[in-house]
């Protein structure tokens, strides 16, 4: 291991399905991770594969070079990093690099905070899922100034297979906010599919192969429809209420940049719907239980 990485400190805030493996991809690249998670359980398992759990955030951050940020919100993101003053004990021009999909304007607004206390940020959320942080192959989409986000390049690839590079910081999150917006229309397509060709009297395992098949196939009729839908299993690892946020921050943009896009409009709608109607915390792919108690 090279002793630059050795000596290079990385917070990592936030040690969830995702953030764990994440983290433990860093500590196999040779960084010296210090982490924080409210689950005691979460701070053993880092402690277990090597890492150090720390009992608060600004412990985690002392001294560190880089923090990364792996939470539910931009709001969390921001009372981690600036309540109680938290990132005072960062080393002074360190990188921020917030994995969490957060809302690109308010990003934007962060990134002068930070700025104003002599830190850098880099948005840099990621997709792939559960599966895809343990492999260690997400693909991330990077948002910041080109020098910032090449200095956290090295910490991105032992985590992500792909980098992006997306433009200035909060691109990255928009980014981000889109493809969940095509990727949650396309489940609600790929279900309502399925239940017309049902309806009909087709099999719903042979529309998914014709769909796989044909122009119709996209990511949910690949990777959801039999594994996690028409299996019911609903294990996909992502739950509604992160699906339904990041859609609603798409529809938010477009309002805000003056755009009238009635797909996201009507997609943001189903979603927060489905997920005030089974519970935020449910797989995204149950989504079908609430599409068909509405017929």
């Amino acid at each position: 291991m090279s002793s630059t990485l050795n000596a290079t400190r990385v917070a990592f805030i936030g040690l969830g399905a995702m953030g764990q493996p994440m983290a433990q991809h860093l500590i196999s690249a040779g960084f010296d991770v210090v982490g924080f998670d409210l689950s005691k359980e979460a701070r053993i398992k880092l402690d277990d594969a090597g890492g150090q759990a720390a009992q608060t955030i600004s412990d985690a951050m002392v001294g560190a070079s880089f923090v990364i940020t792996m939470l539910p919100n931009g709001k969390i993101v921001r009372e981690a990093l600036l309540g109680e003053n938290a990132c005072g004990g960062l080393k002074q021009n360190a990188v921020v690099i917030d994995m969490s999909s957060s809302a690109p304007n308010d990003t934007r607004e962060l990134g002068l905070e930070l700025a104003s206390r002599g830190l850098r940020l880099v948005d840099a959320p990621v997709s792939g899922g559960v599966k895809r942080a343990v492999s260690g192959t997400l693909t991330i989409m990077a948002g910041g100034e080109d020098a910032d986000i090449e200095e956290a390049e090295p910490l991105l690839k032992a985590v992500g297979q792909q980098v992006f590079r997306t433009g200035p910081v909060g691109s990255g999150h928009a980014m981000k906010a889109i493809n969940n917006f095509v990727s949650g229309a396309g489940v609600l397509a790929a279900i309502e599919g399925v239940l017309l060709g049902r309806a009909f009297g087709l099999e719903p395992a042979t529309i998914v192969d014709i769909l796989n098949s044909s122009s119709g196939k996209n990511n949910a009729t690949e990777v959801k429809m039999k594994q996690f839908i028409l299996s019911e299993t609903f294990g996909s690892g992502f739950a509604i209420g992160l699906m339904a946020k990041d859609i609603r921050i798409a529809a938010d943009l477009a309002k805000t940049l003056g755009l009238r896009l009635d797909a996201l409009a009507s997609t943001a709608d189903a979603w927060d719907a489905a997920q005030k109607a089974l519970g935020p915390s449910e797989d995204h792919t149950r989504i079908i239980r609430y599409v068909e108690d509405h017929n």
